[in-house]
């Protein structure tokens, strides 16, 4: 089952795009170039953290930048898996030395079934680095 520790929170950026979904809470989250916080695109984004939240559009974005949080994975995910962001946000699966074009923010602690389910990591998007 997943849990949280949080660590390091931010909520003070808007979010620059309709969030409420509950599809997008504990997904990766990047700052666009205003600075306003929107879902990963593309799985060589740079994550900012994690939503914690539910915003519409200009509201306050709940961001944990670092600690275990719970995160949408993308497929099936095991314990000690490095992950980063997919293209839709969700965790994926990366190996350092080989996936040199991502970001690795984590580690995986609880193993999930499916896509779409919650893991929890242990991470630090202000630390990231690419998988080099």
């Amino acid at each position: 089952m997943a849990f949280e520790i949080p660590g390091k929170m931010d909520g003070t950026r808007p979010a620059g795009a309709d969030l409420s979904a509950a599809g997008n809470q504990y997904k990766f989250v990047k700052l666009n170039t205003t600075g306003q916080v929107v879902l990963c695109s593309a799985n060589t984004d740079k994550p900012y953290g994690i939503l914690q939240n539910r915003p519409a559009s200009g509201q306050a974005a709940a961001v944990m930048i670092d600690g275990i949080s719970k995160v949408q994975a993308d497929a099936n995910l095991t314990v000690g898996d490095k992950v980063g962001t997919s293209a839709d946000g969700q965790a994926a699966a990366y190996v350092p030395g080989t996936d040199t074009t991502k970001y690795i923010v984590g580690e995986v602690l609880t193993e999930n079934g499916a896509a779409g389910e919650l893991v929890s990591i242990q991470f630090d998007c202000a630390g990231a680095s690419r998988g080099a």
